[in-house]
């Protein structure tokens, strides 16, 4: 298996033609995975718990004890909303287990491999009431193997100083966004119209789209960065000082950047919840669901993703480009902006009482997404390059442990709506995020050196190219 991984190797779009495939695997990965997490709660509520169905699906009955027991609910909603909240959660965690899988025994390729196999099996035992928790695990041991893991391929494309990684992970973004965007529509469409596990097993299918194109794309992947460990040999190198100083620098990192995605990750909970009675979603004698929102900031993230990346290639032809530390701060401080467009909407509604203009939630939206172009794209960019050789398969789980504690953070924040106003709500968002991108701009200053990569000058480069 090789890979061109030099400058010169522009195929894709100015990239490594690795990523193409990872990007594509990616692409039908998380339109599986958005498919099915539409569905879970609805599908929960209104079918799987009700009389003809619960009492056939296996172990649930302890299932429902221990989440009712731990998450203080026994209605049906409320152990639906929970095992949601769970399940999406635990996305986040078993990342962890399968970066230690790769780096230790069976490498990256094979562990995605397995991820991708696991989640096909998930997807397609939905499609039956008795096999509804067996196919929970089998999505969460899959997307453990599969999500961290595909990421650390993209960033091994790419020289620890090439300017191109983060770049590179945006356009890996723009993937997931267009799956955003389609898979509720498409799987909701046939779960509406033809029943629930026709919606899953569309998600299934897509999920070995994805694995043929992962499979199809292997000989241009980069190479296991280390052998297979055998009897008593090392299969990473030791850390030295530097190294340990990035991973706790890197660690330090997750806690403020989960602080600074709360308005983004809000929008899939309380937002919508709270957007329902105060945006006017009548137009043309058409009333839209509430939950067209989501796609809407879908679409928005999209077009920004693509503009963003074509601003920072603008910009490196005539200037040096920001570090991935610093574009993640000057996207965290943009976003801090976006709750304030939903505060004044709240401000507007309270006054008059009035339904108030669509214009504010697409503000939120734009200035939200104009600054997670610049964060969750760049931050996959920075842990993997900044990571000591031998531990991104790690790292990479790691970061993705601040979407943990952001979900945790949100649902938190989300029942305060019942105790404040709309406008208070939302600026104590707006402030949270503020703040978090003053902590990061702080940790920037003291140990920023050590993850700033030495860039060469524009011209340089482009003369190297």
């Amino acid at each position: 298996m090789t890979t061109q991984t030099s400058k010169n190797d522009k195929v894709f779009l100015g990239h490594p033609a690795g990523l193409g495939w990872l990007s594509g695997a990616e692409f039908w990965e998380r339109f599986s995975y958005y498919g099915m997490l539409t569905l879970l709660v609805l599908y929960m509520v209104n079918q799987l718990q009700l009389p003809g169905h619960v009492e056939h699906v296996w172990g649930f009955a302890l299932f429902r004890s221990l989440v009712g027991s731990f998450f203080h609910t026994h209605s049906i909603k409320g152990i639906a909303s929970a095992t949601v909240g769970l399940y999406s959660g635990l996305v986040y965690l078993t990342p962890i287990a399968g970066g230690i899988l790769a780096e230790r025994f069976i490498g990256r390729t094979r562990a995605v491999t397995l991820g991708a196999v696991l989640m096909a099996i998930g997807h397609f035992l939905m499609a039956f009431d008795a096999t509804f928790l067996v196919a929970l695990l089998c999505l969460l041991t899959g997307v453990g193997c599969f999500k961290g893991n595909i990421a650390t391929q993209v960033g091994d494309l790419y020289g620890a100083e090439d300017p191109r990684r983060a770049d590179g992970f945006q356009i890996y973004y723009i993937g997931i966004q267009i799956a955003v965007i389609g898979s509720p529509i498409l799987c909701g469409y046939l779960a509406d119209r033809y029943g629930w596990h026709w919606g899953f097993g569309v998600a299934g299918v897509g999920m070995l789209i994805g694995l043929c194109i992962y499979l199809l794309g292997r000989p241009t992947f980069p190479p296991e960065p280390l052998a297979q460990a055998k009897s008593g040999e090392q299969i990473r190198p030791p850390l030295d000082a530097k190294g340990r100083f990035n991973i706790a620098v890197l660690v330090l990192l997750v806690p403020v950047l989960a602080v600074s995605a709360i308005g983004n990750q809000q929008i899939f909970n309380s937002y919508l919840v709270w957007a329902g009675p105060v945006f006017n979603l009548t137009f043309l004698g058409f009333s839209m669901p509430v939950t067209w929102l989501v796609s809407v900031d879908s679409i928005v993230s999209t077009v920004t993703m693509v503009g963003s990346i074509m601003f920072w290639r603008w910009w490196a032809a005539r200037w040096r480009e920001p570090d991935e530390l610093s574009k993640i701060i000057i996207g965290v401080l943009i976003s801090a902006s976006g709750p304030l467009a939903l505060a004044a909407a709240a401000a507007a509604f309270a006054a008059t009482g009035h339904r108030v203009s669509l214009g504010y939630a697409i503000a939120f939206h734009v200035l939200n997404d104009i600054g997670f172009a610049n964060v969750f794209p760049v931050m996959l960019a920075l842990y993997t390059r900044a990571s000591p050789k031998g531990y991104a398969g790690i790292m990479v789980p790691i970061c993705y442990l601040s979407l943990f504690f952001c979900g945790l953070g949100i649902g938190w924040l989300g029942a305060q709506l019942d105790h404040m106003s709309g406008t208070q709500f939302w600026l104590m968002h707006a402030g949270l995020i503020a703040g978090a991108g003053v902590v990061l701009l702080a940790i920037r200053i003291a140990f920023g050196r050590s993850l700033t990569p030495v860039y060469e000058e524009p011209h340089a480069a482009a003369q190297a190219a």
